[in-house]
């Protein structure tokens, strides 16, 4: 039967989402502070493609690892918990029961109503009662490292490709103001986009991602001229 009250909800985007705007924003900024700063210090435009080139994808590649090892860890911290689940369940299947009645009633249910909910989902799946209720762990929201890994590094490459390419067409006397300007304006695109999937606010989204990318990139500048390689 089709509801006539249909809702949107967003939290089964969490993971990926998560991944994707980390990815995005981490190679947006990073990849154009390394540029920026290269051009600061004065290197060839041939200098500043490669190193642009270089860092995406070191840096897709590290954005990969951490994701899948972070997440990783997550994962097996639901398993584990998962496992101790189990054995309580075969073990201590009475006390089990009632420990699941009991997170009913404190969520408001009288006693006689919990204890049946309670028998009522354990004849149906004990252990999905116990993952999603005492364990806070749903099929929405569970760890997928490699889900997460190549949403981060895709996402990296993405948004390492506006510096990049900004450079590569940008006039070699003008690299450091046109890649700032493409950023600025992709960091604000990304947090935009990223506020309007997750239910947020886009300006406030934008101008978060934005103000932290422009500190960025006016330190990297800063940074470059520091070490001033012009012949």
């Amino acid at each position: 039967m089709t509801s006539r009250h249909p809702e949107r909800h967003r939290s089964h985007r969490a993971g990926w989402l998560r991944a994707a705007v980390l990815g995005a924003n981490d190679g947006i900024v990073s990849v154009a502070g390394v540029v920026v700063a290269v051009a600061a210090a004065g290197a060839l435009h041939e200098t500043v493609l490669v190193t642009g080139v270089a860092a995406t994808v070191a840096g897709a590649i590290s954005m990969a690892a951490g994701e899948y090892v972070s997440v990783q860890s997550q994962a097996d911290t639901e398993a584990a918990d998962l496992a101790v689940e189990r054995r309580e369940l075969r073990e201590q299947p009475v006390a089990e029961l009632e420990e699941l009645a009991a997170i009913y009633r404190l969520r408001g249910l009288e006693p006689a109503l919990a204890r049946t909910v309670a028998e009522q989902l354990t004849r149906h799946d004990a252990l999905g009662a116990h993952a999603r209720d005492e364990l806070g762990i749903t099929e929405a929201l569970r760890a997928r490292p490699l889900q997460a890994a190549l949403s981060s590094a895709a996402a990296f490459c993405v948004g390492a490709a506006l510096p990049v390419l900004s450079a590569l067409l940008s006039p070699p006397s003008r690299v450091q103001l046109v890649v700032a300007a493409a950023t600025l304006a992709g960091l604000l695109l990304s947090g935009a986009a990223a506020a309007r999937l997750g239910g947020a606010p886009m300006v406030r989204g934008a101008l978060r991602v934005g103000f932290w990318g422009a500190l960025a990139m006016v330190a990297a500048a800063l940074i470059g001229q520091l070490f001033d390689v012009r012949a």
